[in-house]
């Protein structure tokens, strides 16, 4: 098979590429193609990665091009990791927000709509050429931030297409471990949206074949498993108890909006630690001696990414029918949001379709939430697709983390002016604030 990853020059890249080497039977690969402008980055990462695929006896050849269309060209599948503007892009967004009080963050609120504003036109056009020249049942398969919002653009375009998250494998190892199985002997009941979600019931199945829900247990206050989780989402034991499951750590941004911008004002950003990261790792995948991932590729973050992306590619190629938590289209699965909508459900996947199981119904505290968020989106889209100013204010405005029009108006100027190089029509259209 022929498997191109757009977005090939990523520092995460290699964290695939070790996948793909071990778990090589699961997906055999045949060509692997990196696609990405930077010269320096295709250089030092599609060496390493072609030093790893050798040094783990990988029959597959690694390529390495600039050129889209040559990369996706008869591809059986196409994976989309882009990041438009690099990571003083992601400074930006995770800066101006403080300037009206809002916290600053790559994925949601108004650092994640600057975001969607940059990706969704240029995930739209390479989606055409995968389209025009992939084979006919080509997949994609977008990591592309915020992918929520990215998957529905592709979806709404008529694309084969579903969006992957690491949060919900990232939980299943975490549970994993807490009752000493094997990771595919849990099992999520996982809800929301993307970068919006909750684990609702941890399935574990025994020795015997048997499963049972733990979430009590792991709410219990005995035995420590409520603190650990916790302390890993960063929310305190009484919000999980109220709410009686585990949320992700992106929900810390909505439950403790304050304390986190408090944070963000007095400590570095995330994107000056990438920065630094992604630096240590260049500087070792220069290094002809480097044939396996580094250990600096755990702080980039992105774990289990490798996992989650050969679970999806298996079982669509490979049409196994299986369950995995995925942005798909909604279809009725939350009755109060539009069919067309994304979502982050379990879903069963095949080569020809992938689709939502049925879920429980929200709470309403959890669908009061999505259902906001789920409008911010629809107006998110809008603005990406079609551009203009009140398009960009009336969506901000929308935002829970936003809501006040004073404080939209400043955004939306802030916004526009620290993407007037990355978004063709927001020079024209910055306003007051802009300065």
């Amino acid at each position: 098979m022929k498997l191109t990853v757009v977005g090939g020059g990523s520092t995460y890249t290699p964290e695939l590429v070790d996948g793909f080497a071990r778990l090589r039977d699961q997906l055999p690969i045949d060509e692997l193609w990196l696609v990405d402008p930077d010269p320096v980055r295709r250089e030092l990462v599609g060496g390493v990665a072609k030093r790893m695929f050798a040094h783990a006896g990988h029959p597959g050849t690694v390529h390495v091009t600039d050129d889209v269309v040559a990369g996706v060209t008869d591809a059986d599948a196409v994976m989309f990791q882009l990041r438009i503007g690099g990571q003083a892009a992601r400074q930006q967004d995770e800066t101006w927000p403080h300037e009206a009080c809002c916290i600053g963050q790559e994925t949601t609120g108004p650092g994640g709509f600057a975001k969607a504003l940059r990706t969704v036109p240029v995930v739209l056009e390479y989606a055409e050429l995968v389209r025009k020249h992939a084979k006919p049942d080509a997949w994609i398969v977008d990591f592309t931030n915020p992918v929520g919002i990215v998957t529905r653009a592709l979806l709404e375009a008529g694309h084969r297409a579903v969006g992957l998250c690491n949060v919900a494998i990232g939980f299943q190892r975490r549970f994993a471990k807490e009752f000493g199985v094997a990771p595919d002997h849990v099992r999520l009941d996982h809800v929301g949206l993307n970068h919006l979600t909750w684990e609702r019931g941890v399935h574990v199945t025994g020795a015997d074949g048997s499963s049972r829900d733990v979430l009590d247990e792991l709410l219990s206050p005995d035995g420590g498993a409520l603190t650990r989780m916790s302390e890993s989402v960063h929310m305190g034991e009484d919000l999980i108890r109220l709410q009686h499951a585990i949320p992700s750590y992106y929900l810390r941004y909505f439950y403790s909006h304050d304390v986190v911008l408090e944070e963000q004002l007095h400590e570095p950003t995330r994107a000056e630690a990438v920065m630094e990261t992604e630096r240590a790792l260049l500087a070792k995948y220069a290094d002809p001696s480097v044939v396996t991932k580094p250990v600096e590729l755990e702080q980039r973050g992105g774990a289990y990414y490798s996992e989650a992306a050969i679970d999806v590619l298996s079982s669509i190629l490979s049409d196994r029918g299986d369950v995995q938590v995925l942005n798909v289209r909604n279809d009725g699965t939350f009755p109060f949001l539009p069919d067309d909508h994304v979502i982050e459900v379990p879903a069963r996947v095949t080569r020809q379709a992938i689709t939502p199981l049925p879920v429980n119904p929200l709470d309403p505290d959890m669908a009061g939430l999505v259902a906001h968020v789920a409008g911010y989106e629809r107006l998110a889209l809008d603005a990406a697709v079609h551009g203009g100013r009140d398009r960009v204010l009336r969506a901000m405005w929308a935002h829970p983390l936003v809501g006040q029009l004073d404080k939209a108006e400043k955004l939306t100027d802030l916004l526009l002016a620290a993407n007037a190089d990355h978004i063709p029509w927001a020079r024209s259209e910055q306003g007051t604030w802009a300065g």
